[in-house]
C-alpha cells in the first residue's frame, strides 16, 4: 500500500482549538496557571467534549498563544500531505472572553501566515447554536471584515434550531461568504433539511445522519453536496460505537460524495493521515478508494481552480505514478 502521508488531500473539517499539540496545550497551561490533564479524558457526548474545550479555551489568552497553535497547526498540516486546508476558529468567542472582539483572529491570521509555507488554506468562522444571535453578529462582522475568511458556519449541538439565525445566513451570502453548517452528527434529517432550507449550507458538516431518510439521500447526492466525514471523531465522541462500525461504506454505496476529515485530531489521537489510515483499515479499502477520497476533498473545497487542478494531477501521481508521469 501507498504512504498515505504523500497522498495530497484538503482539508475540510477541522477546528483550530482542537488541533493543538499535547506539549503546547500543557506549556500555555504552565504559563497562565492552569492545571492541564496529561491525556483528554474519555468523552461520553457533547457535554464532556464542551468542557475539556472550556479547558482550551482557558489556556489561549495572548497574541502569541493564537500565533503559535496556527503556526504548529500549519507545520502539522504540511506533514501529513495537506496541501490545502479550509481551518474554522470561533473568533468572536474568543474575542468577547478576552475583552478583545480582533486580536484572536488577527493573530491567527498572522499565525496562518507565518506558517503557511506551501499550505494553501483558508478560514471559516464558526458559532455555537447555543449562543446568541448578537455574538452571531459580531462573528460576521469579523468575517466580513478580514478577506481570509470565506465562510461562517454554525457549530455545537444540532437540537438547537437555525430558524433565529436566518437573517445574519442572508447578510453572509450577500456580503459573499459561504455557510458551511455542522448538520447531521448528533440529530437526524430534520436537522439537515434546516441547514439546507433555512441555513443555506454548501456541505453537510458531518451528516452521517442523513441515512436515516432515503428521500433526503436521493436529495444530497443529486445536489452533488459532499459530507464532511469525521469518524474517529464520531466514535470518541460516542455517537458510533466502533469505527468498523461506522456508516461510512452505506454512504458511498448510496452514492453520496464523502471526504474525511479529522474535526477533533487532538483528542482523537489522528491526523489526517492517520484519519485515511484508520478508515482504509477498518473497511479494507485499497489505494484507489483511498485516492478518490482525496478528489472528493478537492473537488468539493473552495480551493482556487488552479490548486484544484494541481492537486488531481498529483493525486493521480501518487496512485499511478508512471502514468501521470
Amino acid at each position: 500500500m501507498r504512504d498515505l502521508a504523500a497522498l495530497p488531500k484538503a482539508h475540510l473539517h477541522v477546528h483550530l482549538e482542537s488541533t493543538i499539540r499535547p506539549g503546547t496545550l500543557r506549556e500555555l497551561g504552565d504559563a497562565h496557571g492552569i492545571a492541564v490533564p496529561a491525556e483528554p479524558p474519555v468523552f461520553d457526548g457533547f457535554r464532556a467534549f464542551a468542557d475539556y474545550n472550556a479547558l482550551v479555551r482557558a489556556c489561549l489568552r495572548r497574541p502569541e498563544d493564537f500565533e503559535r497553535i496556527a503556526r504548529e497547526y500549519c507545520e502539522d498540516e504540511a506533514a501529513q500531505g495537506t496541501r490545502y486546508a479550509e481551518v474554522t476558529f470561533t473568533a468572536a468567542s474568543h474575542g468577547e472572553r478576552l475583552g478583545d472582539l480582533e486580536m484572536p483572529l488577527a493573530s491567527v491570521l498572522k499565525g496562518l501566515s507565518e506558517g503557511a509555507g506551501g499550505l494553501g488554506w483558508r478560514l471559516l468562522l464558526d458559532h455555537s447554536r447555543r449562543r446568541s444571535v448578537e455574538r452571531a453578529e459580531r462573528t460576521l462582522d469579523l468575517a466580513l471584515k478580514y478577506g481570509e475568511v470565506f465562510a461562517i458556519g454554525m457549530a455545537g449541538e444540532e437540537n438547537h434550531s437555525l430558524r433565529p439565525f436566518a437573517t445574519i445566513f442572508e447578510k453572509a451570502r450577500a456580503g459573499g461568504l459561504h455557510l458551511l453548517h455542522h448538520t447531521g452528527e448528533d440529530a437526524g434529517p430534520d436537522s439537515i433539511r434546516e441547514a439546507l432550507e433555512v441555513g443555506r449550507t454548501e456541505r453537510l458538516g458531518h451528516g452521517i445522519r442523513v441515512l436515516d431518510d432515503p428521500g433526503l439521500v436521493a436529495e444530497v447526492r443529486d445536489r452533488g453536496l459532499a459530507l464532511e466525514v469525521c469518524a474517529s471523531s464520531n466514535v470518541t465522541l460516542g455517537l458510533v460505537p466502533s469505527l468498523p462500525a461506522h456508516p461510512l461504506p452505506r454512504l458511498l454505496d448510496a452514492g453520496l460524495t464523502v471526504t474525511l476529515n479529522t474535526d477533533v485530531p487532538s483528542v482523537t489521537g489522528a491526523n489526517l493521515a492517520e484519519e485515511y489510515g484508520r478508515v482504509q483499515r477498518a473497511f479494507g479499502y485499497d489505494d484507489a478508494v483511498m485516492a478518490d477520497f482525496a478528489r472528493a476533498s478537492v473537488t468539493a473545497s473552495f480551493a482556487p481552480e488552479a490548486t484544484k487542478k494541481a492537486m488531481l494531477h498529483d493525486i493521480d501521481a501518487w496512485l499511478t505514478p508512471a502514468a501521470a508521469g
